[in-house]
C-alpha cells in the first residue's frame, strides 16, 4: 500500500455553507459523517487506514459544529439542508460519486444523501443506527409514546435552550459522563432507568455513570479536543438536528417506505441502546437494505463504534469497500 501524507484540514464552500473537512489519501472517495456530541475528530482512527488502503478519505465537520457554518435558524438544520451540504462538500472537492458512511446522527444524514441522490452518493455504510423508513408516525407522537411516566431524551432536547443550559454549565463533565454512559463499559444507571429517558423536571445528566479513569477508547486528550471544541462553539448547532424530525418527516413523504437499493454496510455495537431498540429494523434489512453486504453487531461494543472497536471497525470498512465495483 502506498504511504499517504499528513491529514489536510480544508474549508470548503457548499453552496455557500462553510464546511471544515479533514482528509487524507488519494483515489475513489469516501465521506465520513459524524453524529451527536462528535467532530471530524470521531473519525481519527479510519482515517489512515482508509488512506492507506487506497481512498481518498474525508471527515467533516457537520453544519453546526467545529468549524464550520452555524446558521441560526433551527429549520437551517432539516436533513435536506445536510443532504445539500453533503452534496456541496463533492462539488468543492471535485468528485462525481462517493461512498458516504454515518455514525449517529450521520447514519440517517447519510442514508437521506443515498435516498435523495443516489446518482451521487452510491454505496452506503451505517454505524450505530440501523435504517429505518419513515413511517407514517409523526416522530414526536412516537417519542412521547415511548418513554412512559418521563421524556425520552429527543423529546427533552426539543426545547431550545433547554439542554443547553445543563450541558453547558459544565461540557466537560458532560461530556465524559454521556459517553462513558453511551459506551461499552457503562454500568446501568443506578435507578434502573436508562439515559435514553429523563425524569419529568430532571436532567439528563441525572443517570449518567462516570468512568474510573481514563478509557482505553477515549485518552484524557481525546476528551479535551472534544471539551475545547463545545465550549468554543456551544451544543445549539448539533440539538438543532433533534429539533427538525417533524420537518424531515414532512420533507421527505415522497420517500414513506423506500427501500435503499445501493451497497450497504450496517456496523452497530452489542450494548448500544439504538442497535437493541433497533432490532426490528435490523430484522427488515431484506427488504429495506436490499444491497447489504453485511450485518456486524460487535461483542461488548457501545454506541462509539468507531472509537471503541478502532481495528474491527477498519477492517469491516476496508473489506466492503474493496468489494465495489472499480470507481
Amino acid at each position: 500500500m502506498a504511504s499517504s501524507p499528513a491529514p489536510r484540514h480544508r474549508v470548503v464552500s457548499a453552496d455557500g455553507v462553510r464546511i471544515h473537512l479533514v482528509e487524507e489519501g488519494e483515489g475513489p472517495l469516501v465521506l465520513l459523517v459524524h453524529g451527536f456530541p462528535e467532530s471530524w475528530y470521531s473519525w481519527r482512527h479510519q482515517l489512515p487506514v482508509l488512506a492507506e488502503a487506497g481512498f481518498r478519505a474525508a471527515a467533516i465537520d457537520v453544519r453546526g459544529y467545529g468549524r464550520s457554518s452555524k446558521p441560526t435558524a433551527i429549520d437551517e438544520y432539516r436533513m435536506v439542508k445536510h443532504v445539500g451540504d453533503n452534496v456541496g462538500v463533492l462539488e468543492a472537492l471535485g468528485e462525481t460519486r462517493a461512498v458516504v458512511v454515518g455514525h449517529d446522527w450521520g447514519a440517517p444524514i447519510a442514508w437521506s444523501s443515498c435516498l435523495l441522490r443516489p446518482d451521487l452518493f452510491d454505496a452506503l455504510v451505517l454505524l450505530s443506527v440501523p435504517y429505518s423508513p419513515r413511517s407514517s408516525t409523526r416522530p414526536t407522537d412516537a417519542f412521547r409514546a415511548m418513554a412512559g411516566d418521563e421524556e425520552f431524551y429527543i423529546e427533552y432536547f426539543q426545547q431550545p435552550g433547554r439542554a443547553e443550559a445543563e450541558i453547558e454549565a459544565d461540557v466537560r463533565s458532560w461530556l465524559r459522563g454521556f459517553y462513558h454512559s453511551a459506551s461499552g463499559d457503562a454500568a446501568p444507571p443506578s435507578d434502573g432507568g436508562t439515559i435514553a429517558t429523563v425524569r419529568r423536571g430532571g436532567q439528563l445528566r441525572e443517570r449518567f455513570t462516570f468512568p474510573e479513569g481514563e478509557p482505553a477508547w477515549l485518552r484524557e486528550e481525546d476528551l479535551e479536543f472534544y471539551v475545547a471544541e463545545f465550549e468554543r462553539t456551544g451544543l445549539t448547532g448539533g440539538l438543532n438536528r433533534y429539533r427538525n424530525m417533524d420537518r424531515d418527516w414532512e420533507d421527505l413523504a415522497a420517500f414513506a417506505h423506500r427501500p435503499i437499493a445501493v451497497p450497504s454496510l450496517f456496523i452497530g455495537g452489542e450494548r448500544d441502546g439504538p442497535t437493541v431498540w433497533g432490532a426490528g429494523a435490523i430484522a427488515r434489512f431484506g427488504d429495506t437494505l436490499p444491497g447489504l453486504r453485511g450485518c456486524h453487531v460487535l461483542p461488548g461494543c457501545g454506541h462509539w463504534v468507531q472509537q471503541e472497536r478502532p481495528p474491527m471497525v477498519n477492517d469491516l470498512l476496508v473489506d466492503f469497500l474493496g468489494s465495489l465495483p472499480p470507481r
